[in-house]
């Protein structure tokens, strides 16, 4: 009889053993391409992936950072592999078009309106980045803009009890700051040539009564308003005021810059904040950084108070990924609401209901930063362009990084190099 039972043990072991290998072969390992400057850090992101492993034996997912400004190529060259060498990648909103009509990125409408119930309390705003002609092409992660920056003491030892309200008030902070000898240059820009010159000329072209094309899709910036604000930009590295380093600096050499306490403004995103005003070993200025609206030209007489510039993206699938579905809950867990609040002090929620009630004080709590960023992000946000969403953005945007910078430089005049880029835009739309 005990014999019997053995046998019979040992066939059921047998039969069962194909099961545990079919379990490992299960196993899955999906590979995350995103950046390494604004919104969580590294290390949050790090342990969000590490929350998701431990709430799903058998899935590992390999993290990978590159600096924005290399995230573009680097996905589009992967693409050319098939399958390619990752499953999910962080998306900026210009890009969404160009990877969509390329057929990059997977459509997870249906993955979207079956797993996310709740999809209704996220911002629309946010489901704008990462929806096309109906149709969900990732999951919204980063609602952002850039915010203005200012050194609350070297304001005060200039005068100054509040922070501009319009350029022209900032200009003339800066030169009382300048004639002080508080500092050599008050105002420091990422006007590289790159992506982050446009995020700041978005936001003083549509402050100055500007924009980017017309109703008809028509490239309008090298109008009389486009050429005054490119003007005031020269002019400011030729008073004086803007750090000449400017032309050549990004978002974070501006960071560095600011939170040494060698300039009175800068314009960054939120990112900034938690660092500059908190973090003693990336600051020199903690507890001295104010936050505010970015300011808009008085002599525009705008409606608006302020305009800033939209950084909103998303997380999308790789087309050909073969593990689309781990993905799909990978970017579900990384985009939900506990998550998003938790990891706050960089980035804050796209869930409408996190400022609601007693979430919007829990959200506050989360973080040092939080009492002042979280009403200002409500406050700022309203006031965000969106950098023109079209197919050719990306090449669009290097002729206009060039103009910018030929015209910075001194090689053209405002009005040349914004009339070579609108010729090119006009190229590319072909209109």
């Amino acid at each position: 009889m005990k014999r019997s039972l053995l046998l019979a043990l040992l066939v059921l072991a047998v039969i069962a053993a194909p099961a545990l290998t079919v379990t490992r072969a299960a196993d899955v390992t999906i590979h995350v391409l995103t950046m390494d400057q604004a919104a969580m850090t590294t290390d949050e992101m790090d342990a969000v992936a590490s929350e998701f492993e431990a709430a799903n034996p058998g899935v590992t997912v390999e993290m990978e950072y590159i600096a924005y400004d290399n995230l573009h190529d680097k996905f589009v060259t992967a693409m050319a592999t098939n399958p390619p060498p990752y499953d999910v990648v962080m998306v900026d909103v210009v890009w969404y078009d160009e990877f969509i009509n390329a057929g990059y990125i997977a459509d997870v409408t249906d993955m979207v309106n079956t797993g996310i119930p709740d999809k209704d309390k996220i911002f629309p705003t946010a489901w704008n980045v990462v929806t096309r002609n109906g149709k969900a092409y990732g999951l919204p992660w980063l609602l952002d803009t850039k915010y203005l920056y200012y050194n609350i003491d070297l304001l005060k030892q200039a005068g100054f009890d509040a922070p501009p309200a319009t350029w022209e008030e900032l200009v003339t902070q800066a030169k009382a700051i300048k004639d002080k000898g508080l500092v050599e240059y008050p105002i420091v820009w990422s006007w590289a040539q790159a992506e982050a010159a446009i995020c700041d000329f978005t936001a003083l072209l549509y402050g100055n009564g500007g924009s980017y094309l017309d109703s008809d899709g028509k490239a309008v910036f090298n109008d009389e308003k486009g050429v005054a604000t490119l003007d005031w930009m020269v002019k400011s590295i030729d008073d004086g005021l803007t750090n000449p380093a400017s032309i050549t600096d990004l978002e974070e050499d501006v960071r560095n810059v600011f939170s040494s306490g060698k300039a009175a403004f800068a314009l960054n995103w939120l990112y900034m904040y938690d660092k500059a005003n908190f973090d003693q070993n990336e600051s020199t200025i903690t507890g001295k950084v104010g936050l505010t609206t970015i300011p808009v030209f008085g002599s525009a007489k705008l409606s608006d108070k302020s305009a800033s510039v939209d950084g909103s993206s998303g997380f999308s699938i790789a087309a050909n990924s073969p593990n689309q579905q781990v993905a799909f809950d990978f970017i579900k867990f990384l985009t939900s609401e506990p998550i998003q609040m938790k990891y706050s002090a960089h980035q804050l929620p796209i869930w409408s209901t996190s400022y609601e009630g007693d979430n919007l004080k829990t959200l506050e709590s989360f973080s040092a930063s939080g009492p002042v960023a979280v009403p200002m992000f409500k406050d700022q946000f309203s006031f965000a362009h969106v950098r023109p969403t079209v197919s050719y953005y990306l090449e669009a945007s290097k002729a206009l990084q060039l103009a910018l910078q030929e015209a910075l430089t001194k090689q053209k005049t405002p009005k040349e190099a914004l009339d070579a880029a609108a010729a090119k835009w006009a190229e590319l739309a072909g209109k």
